[in-house]
């Protein structure tokens, strides 16, 4: 840097200090008085910011002039290399640099995930002081700048009056690193959404072909036997398209202001509260989604591809037998039983300590070495894990026991995952601030009606359900 921009930003340092200290004496004496600024008082600190405007200036035209001659420089640098000397640096620059360089500076906290917030919780107290801010004139903080978008602040809930362009009453979008946390979490505990055949959109929808043509079936490519020197039987594929839109998922939490108080407390009710309930809705939609503005379910009545085994003759209500489990199992699609589990209400649960044929156990629980070797912390049935859901409907009603491979069931999701963000205004009467989780998720099943068999009259399917008793 040059001796004389040096002595310039000094310049204007001192003449900031000086402004302050005449701002700060000034308030205190009109405070004490009980008045306003007089007339003189108001012309000094006039004086004082042009004065500061003015040292701006002159600092200004002098970095412009060092970056000329820096320009300069290096242009007389590669001249000269190309002559085969190499040119000395222009006056006040301390580096050549190659005629068309460029330097690009880039802010720590534009490659940190969490944008410089160490928890959620202080991303949250961050945008409730934010709020505070806008009323009082004070400067808010520092780090939700760049959680704006490019003509402002992000607005991150609907309004009937309009969006009035301040971070208070629009949004921040809540940094990368906390979205994928609670992306993270609302895939575990079970969740279906993981067992899927998913892919990741950048779009907002994907056209998905697909063959339901059978080795044994009458159409689509097939194989024959051919005497030597005959000509070949010709055949084709038979496509059908599965068309995907995205559909949107909103997880809305408010929170109070004394929740909000407590930075630690705040992250460990957030979190968890928007991903238990996108998992939630996700799973329910991927199960009985009536696929109108959302997912179409797997056991939904619009899509035929499942199958409902029908209970035994004259069984009694609230009964559970072997027969009705092994039906359901000869019903499975061939090749899904390894990936497939059974779904059931925990009220289900006591009814499989009876499943025995001829001392033979159907159920083993957990350390049984059938759950263990599943990873199931509720066992296995004939080898298979068991989930206990409360998306299985009460027991004995239609939908209490399923046996599903959801690998059969396509869905798509946003690449970007969950966007998360944050608005100020929406429960102003309650004293709470809203926190908005979005996610965006289609899917249906694969086969359109269940499978025929080659041999046999009993038809299949990857998803299979038990008939109320």
């Amino acid at each position: 840097m040059s001796a004389k921009l040096r002595a310039l930003q000094a310049k204007k340092a001192d003449l900031v200090t000086a402004a302050r200290a005449f701002n700060d004496q000034t308030d205190a004496k009109a405070s004490a008085e009980n008045r306003a600024w007089t007339p003189e008082e108001e012309s000094q600190h006039k004086a004082n910011a042009a004065a500061i405007t003015s040292a701006q200036a002159a600092i200004d035209r002098e970095q412009a002039l060092i970056a000329e001659e820096a320009g300069l420089g290096a242009a007389a640098h590669a001249a000269g290399g190309a002559g085969g000397q190499a040119a000395p640096p222009a006056a006040g620059s301390s580096v050549a640099l190659p005629a068309g360089a460029r330097i690009q500076t880039e802010h720590n906290a534009d490659a940190d995930p969490q944008r410089g917030f160490r928890s959620l919780g202080d991303f949250a107290q961050s945008v409730r002081g934010a709020a505070m801010a806008a009323r009082t004139g004070q400067q808010m903080d520092a780090r939700l700048a760049p959680l704006m978008g490019p003509g402002g602040p992000v607005a991150a809930a609907p309004s009937t009056y309009g969006n009035e362009g301040s971070g208070a009453d629009g949004g921040f979008l809540i940094p990368v690193g906390f979205s994928t946390t609670v992306w993270s979490l609302s895939l575990e505990e079970d969740a279906l959404l993981p067992l899927t055949d998913n892919l990741p959109v950048e779009g907002n929808g994907m056209s998905i072909p697909k063959d339901e043509t059978t080795p044994w079936g009458s159409n689509g490519v097939r194989a024959y036997w051919q005497n030597e020197a005959g000509a070949g039987t010709p055949t084709k594929p038979v496509f059908g398209r599965t068309e995907l839109k995205l559909k949107k998922l909103m997880a809305l939490v408010p929170v109070s202001d004394e929740l909000m108080a407590d930075a630690s407390a705040l992250g460990a009710y957030l979190v968890p509260n928007m991903a238990r309930s996108i998992r939630w809705k996700t799973d329910e939609a991927i199960l009985f989604g009536a696929g109108n503005g959302t997912p179409l379910g797997a056991f939904n009545a619009q899509s035929p591809a499942f199958i409902t085994v029908s209970k035994e003759s004259a069984q009694a209500t609230l009964t559970l037998k072997p027969e009705n489990i092994a039906k359901m199992v000869s019903r499975l699609l061939p090749g899904s039983y390894g990936k497939a589990v059974w779904l059931m209400n925990n009220d289900a649960l006591p009814y499989l300590w009876t499943l025995n044929t001829n001392g033979n156990q159907l159920y083993l629980p957990y350390g049984g070495g059938q759950g263990t070797f599943q990873g199931s912390p509720y066992g296995g049935l004939l080898g298979r894990p068991v989930m206990v859901t409360q998306h299985a409907k009460s027991f004995t009603s239609l939908g209490d026991l399923m046996l599903v491979d959801l690998s059969q069931y396509q869905t798509i999701t946003k690449s970007s995952g969950i966007e998360t963000a944050t608005s100020m205004h929406l429960y102003f009467d309650a004293d709470a601030i809203a926190f908005r989780s979005t996610f965006r998720v289609d899917g249906q099943p694969k086969a359109s009606a269940p499978v025929s068999p080659a041999n046999g009259s009993n038809t299949m399917s990857p998803f299979v359900q038990l008939e109320a008793r």
